[in-house]
C-alpha cells in the first residue's frame, strides 16, 4: 500500500494536532485552512495533564512547555475573597503529579504548526462538502477538489462538515452565558496564582501564562435572545466585577480602552453540542474537537478533548486497517468519554449561573462542604487519561 492521504478542514488546535499525529504515522496530509493566517484566538488555554500527555505521545514533550506550571492555590472564591475550595498545583494536577501548564493558545498553534513539514498547510482554501468515491473521499474546497483515503472534519462548532453528515441533529444550543476574554502582558499587578470566583450568574477568572501573561475570563448569563454584545467592554465589566476582591479592579483597570497599549478583550456567548452526535464518523470521515463533541469551556477541556481525539484518531489509523472500521473504532474510543465530560461541564455551568441569593448561599456552602479529596478524585477521570498504545484500531476507553 502507498503513502496514505489525509485531508484535514480546519487549521486550529485539534486539526493541526491531528496533522501533527498522522504525519508521524506515516501519512501524507494536508490541511485546509480557510482563514489567510494561522493564528489562536487572543486567549489562553490550560494544558491538562490529559492534554500533555497526548502531546507527547507525538512528539511535543515537556521541553516545548518551558515555563511555570500552574502553581499556588487553585479553586474558588467568592467576590469578597473568601475561597469556597482552595487546594495546592496538585488541582491542576494528576495523581502521577504532572503539572497543568497554561499557555496563550497562539503559542500552541505555533507549536503544533512547526511540527509539520512545509506545504502541508493550505492557507485560505475551505473544505465546502465531501463526497465518497469508491475506495476514497473526496473533499470539495474552494481551491479544488482533494482526493483522500480520509477527511477530518476539525471545522469548529460550526461545522459545515457535520452539518452535511448529520443533518438531522438539532445542531448548537446556546447555554445560556456569554464570556470576556483577554491576556494581559507580564507587567502591572501580579496575578498571584490561578483561581475563580463565583459570584450570582457571573464569574471571573484569572490565569498565569507560562511566558509571563496573564489570562483573564469573566462570564454571565445570557440568553440566545439578549446575547448582544456590550458598547464598551471594559465599562460593562468593571459595573459587573470593579467591586470584587483584589487583584480583580487593578486587572480591569489595565484593560481601559485609553491606557497606552490597549489590550483587546473578546467577547462571545458560549454554545455547546447538548444533544451529543450519534457517533463521531461517517465512511471515510471522521469529526474532531468541536465539531464533534463542542462544549462549554466550565471544565476547560474543550481544547484538550481535542488534542486527545487527534491522537486516538492517529493510533486507530496508524495500521493498514480498513479505514472506516478504524474510525468506527475511534468513535468507540471517544464517544463516551467525550459525551461524559461534556455532561458533566454542563452541570458546573448550571451550578455557576444560580443567581437566586438563597440558591447561590446552598451552593457555596456544599461547596465548602465538600473535602478536596473527593474533587480531585472526581477529575482523576479526566486529568488521568493515558494516550493509546498496543495495536492500532483497538479501543481505547476512559
Amino acid at each position: 500500500m502507498g503513502v496514505r492521504h489525509a485531508v484535514i478542514a480546519g487549521g486550529g488546535i485539534g486539526g493541526l494536532a491531528a496533522a501533527v499525529a498522522l504525519n508521524r504515522r506515516g501519512w501524507r496530509v494536508t490541511v485546509c485552512e480557510r482563514a489567510p493566517v494561522l493564528t489562536g484566538i487572543g486567549a489562553g488555554i490550560v494544558l491538562a495533564p490529559n492534554a500533555l500527555r497526548a502531546l507527547d505521545s507525538i512528539g511535543l514533550g515537556p521541553e516545548v512547555w518551558a515555563g511555570d506550571a500552574l502553581a499556588g492555590a487553585v479553586g474558588l472564591r467568592t467576590p469578597d475573597g473568601r475561597w469556597l475550595s482552595r487546594a495546592g498545583t496538585g488541582a491542576a494536577s494528576s495523581r502521577d503529579g504532572l503539572p497543568a501548564r497554561a499557555v496563550h493558545r497562539g503559542f500552541l498553534i505555533d507549536a503544533l504548526a512547526a511540527a509539520l513539514p512545509p506545504g502541508v498547510v493550505q492557507l485560505g482554501v475551505s473544505v465546502t462538502g465531501v463526497e465518497h468515491s469508491g475506495g476514497a473521499v473526496v473533499a470539495r474546497t474552494s481551491a479544488g477538489d482533494l482526493r483522500a483515503d480520509v477527511v477530518v472534519a476539525a471545522d469548529g462548532m460550526r461545522s459545515v462538515l457535520r452539518g452535511q453528515l448529520f443533518p438531522r441533529h438539532p445542531g448548537l444550543r446556546h447555554a445560556g452565558e456569554a464570556g470576556w476574554r483577554a491576556v494581559l502582558p507580564g507587567i502591572g499587578p501580579p496575578a498571584r496564582s490561578a483561581a475563580e470566583t463565583w459570584g450570582r450568574g457571573e464569574r471571573f477568572g484569572i490565569v498565569p501564562l507560562v511566558d509571563g501573561r496573564i489570562y483573564l475570563y469573566a462570564t454571565a448569563t445570557a440568553t440566545a435572545a439578549t446575547g448582544t454584545k456590550p458598547a464598551d467592554h471594559h465599562a460593562e465589566l468593571t459595573r459587573r466585577f470593579g467591586t470584587w476582591h483584589d487583584p480583580i479592579p487593578a486587572l480591569l483597570g489595565r484593560l481601559d480602552p485609553r491606557n497606552p497599549e490597549p489590550v483587546d478583550v473578546l467577547h462571545h456567548d458560549f454554545h455547546e453540542l447538548a444533544s451529543p452526535l450519534p457517533r463521531f464518523h461517517s465512511g471515510r470521515v471522521a469529526l474532531l474537537g468541536d465539531a464533534a463533541h463542542a462544549m462549554t469551556p466550565n471544565m476547560g477541556q474543550g481544547g484538550c478533548q481535542a488534542i486527545e481525539d487527534a491522537v486516538v484518531l492517529a493510533h486507530a489509523l496508524a495500521s493498514d486497517a480498513d479505514v472506516p472500521a478504524a474510525l468506527a473504532a475511534y468513535t468507540e474510543s471517544r464517544h463516551r468519554r467525550t459525551t461524559l465530560i461534556s455532561s458533566r461541564s454542563r452541570r458546573i455551568g448550571d451550578l455557576a449561573r444560580l443567581s437566586h441569593p438563597l440558591a447561590v448561599s446552598a451552593r457555596n456552602l456544599a461547596v465548602r462542604a465538600t473535602p478536596s479529596s473527593v474533587t480531585s478524585r472526581a477529575l482523576d477521570t479526566v486529568l488521568g487519561w493515558q494516550p493509546p498504545s498496543g495495536p492500532a484500531s483497538t479501543v481505547v476507553r476512559a
